[in-house]
């Protein structure tokens, strides 16, 4: 081996180590205090680790390696006994040293990119420790339960499950495996949103609300502060602007979900969504320089992971599959168009999931059917929205975000005109 490809291997675990390091002394170092290992001793441990890689390779024997590996967890135990003796029981920082030990070892095996991403993961899991006990706290018996059920059905039912389709056309669309695969990802990305609002809730600001509820449901962030638009006396311009970012959301959501299935139909369809998005951003600005949103607000979701929903989602997932499958099958893409239109009137996620899957290389809609079927899916997503804020908000609020709405419709439909 060259010694410039040493130099490097070698420096890579040294600054892994260091860089953990830091975030050990920053958290727990510091006058008056005493901690095991720091951005010196963690910083020797990835040079350890990559040295005992080397002596094995070079000995041409494993055992240079496990013994002294072994050597490093005696001193690992030593540690945490006498931080016991003291009345200290973690064993974060023990833990760390052995991940770094190892991480220096896959420096020399020239996994640098890995061994650089176990430094990162281990850091943001070290730094996160405030705001993951706020999250746990906050869990409830049936946030754990509900997780553990859907993680169970999902890890035994879904590799089970036969990844073919049955029937002629249009039944061919149904794809057990994949319709559960569908499921899977929505209930993910609804978590994400479920999780942050968990960790951020205490009064974050109306806009953060508008933000994270829209991860989770931008039709149920519509709903609820609507409703609450009745009871304020204020204007209406904090409540629109989170609603409005809560739409916007839904464009991302749709980006990821079409990211997950099919990057082809991707890149046909960001144009005309990034449009639409940043029509509601500049009035979201418009609205943030009118008048500034001091007001908080605090959502309250179920936990996206509870079967009942999930099974539900899969249902209609199926109806719209099929649906969209038949309306190519006898009315061409003006079939596709229409059930696209109405299916959004009730759920994007699965008439967005369905075009996806159906414009797939070998698949009976074409991609520029489908990309704008996803369009009019939003866009008729979003004048349900409206409805319901035109309907159940107050005046103030339905003078602040009529306009934000005219905006984005008349982007989205331009966007579908000319993309």
């Amino acid at each position: 081996m060259e010694l410039s490809d040493l130099f490097i291997r070698f420096g890579t675990a040294l600054a892994i180590g260091f860089f953990v390091g830091l975030q050990r002394e920053y958290a727990h170092g510091g006058p008056g205090k005493e901690i095991f290992a720091g951005e010196r001793t963690l910083a020797l441990m990835g040079l350890l680790g990559c040295a005992a890689a080397m002596a094995a390779d070079e000995l041409g024997s494993v055992w240079p390696f496990v013994v002294i590996v072994a050597l490093a967890g005696v001193l690992v135990s030593v540690a945490y006994a006498v931080g016991a003796w003291r009345g200290y029981v973690g064993l974060t920082t023990e833990a760390t040293a052995i991940v770094i030990v190892l991480a220096g070892a896959l420096c020399y095996w020239d996994r640098l990119a890995l061994a650089a991403a176990i430094a990162v993961v281990t850091t943001v899991l070290l730094s996160i420790k405030l705001e993951t006990d706020v999250f746990v706290k906050r869990l409830t018996r049936e946030d754990i339960y509900a997780a553990l059920k859907f993680a169970v059905i999902t890890a035994i039912i879904l590799p089970v499950l036969p990844n073919e389709t049955y029937g002629p056309p249009p039944l061919d669309v149904l794809n057990p495996h994949k319709i559960w695969l569908m499921v899977v990802l929505i209930s993910a990305i609804g978590f994400l949103g479920y999780v942050l609002v968990k960790v951020t809730r205490p009064r974050q600001g109306i806009g953060l609300t508008g933000l994270l509820g829209g991860l989770v449901s931008s039709t149920a962030t519509t709903a609820f502060l609507s409703q609450r638009s009745r009871g304020e006396s204020t204007s209406g311009r904090p409540l629109a602007l989170a609603i409005i970012i809560a739409w916007t959301m839904m464009f991302v959501r749709v980006v990821i979900e079409v990211a997950a299935v099919n990057s082809e139909l991707l890149g046909e369809l960001w144009p005309a969504l990034a449009i639409t998005g940043a029509a509601g951003l500049a009035y979201c600005v418009y609205l943030v320089l009118q008048e500034r949103a001091g007001e908080d607000e605090v959502l309250s979701f179920a936990n996206p992971f509870e079967l009942g929903p999930a099974v539900r989602f899969g249902l209609v997932y199926v109806v719209i599959l099929l649906l969209s499958a038949a309306a190519q099958e006898y009315l061409g893409n003006a079939g596709v168009y229409l059930s696209s239109a109405i299916a959004g009137l009730a759920d994007v996620d699965a008439i967005t999931l369905s075009m996806a899957e159906l414009s797939r290389a070998g698949g009976t809609v074409a991609v520029d059917a489908a990309k704008l079927a996803i369009v009019l899916a939003t866009l008729s997503n979003t004048v349900v929205k409206g409805g319901i804020v035109l309907t159940t908000g107050s005046a103030r609020l339905r003078r602040a975000l009529l306009p934000g709405l005219v905006l984005m419709l008349v982007a989205g439909l331009g966007a579908a005109l000319l993309l």
